[in-house]
C-alpha cells in the first residue's frame, strides 16, 4: 500500500484519539457507516436465490462430505 496514504491514516488516527468533540465524533461514525455496503445487496436475484437454496439444502441435512467436494470442484479451488 502507498506510504503516502499510511501517513494520512496514521495522522487521522492521532486527530481523533486527542478529538472532543463529540459532535465530530458523530459525524464520523455517520460518514463509516454510509461508507458500509452490504456485499448481500450487490448480488443479483439469482445469486440470492442459490444462496438461499444452499442454507436450505444444508440446515435440511442435504450436503456433501468435503472429500466428495474436492473431488468435483478441485480444479477451480
Amino acid at each position: 500500500m502507498d506510504i503516502n496514504i499510511q501517513n494520512k491514516k496514521i495522522e487521522l488516527i492521532q486527530w481523533l484519539s486527542t478529538l472532543n468533540d463529540e459532535s465530530i465524533i458523530e459525524k464520523i461514525i455517520k460518514l463509516r457507516d454510509r461508507e458500509k455496503v452490504d456485499w448481500w445487496e450487490e448480488l443479483s436475484k439469482e445469486e440470492k436465490d442459490s444462496i438461499s437454496k444452499g442454507i436450505k439444502d444444508a440446515d435440511s441435512g442435504n450436503t456433501q462430505p468435503h472429500s466428495n467436494v474436492k473431488k468435483l470442484y478441485g480444479k477451480w479451488l
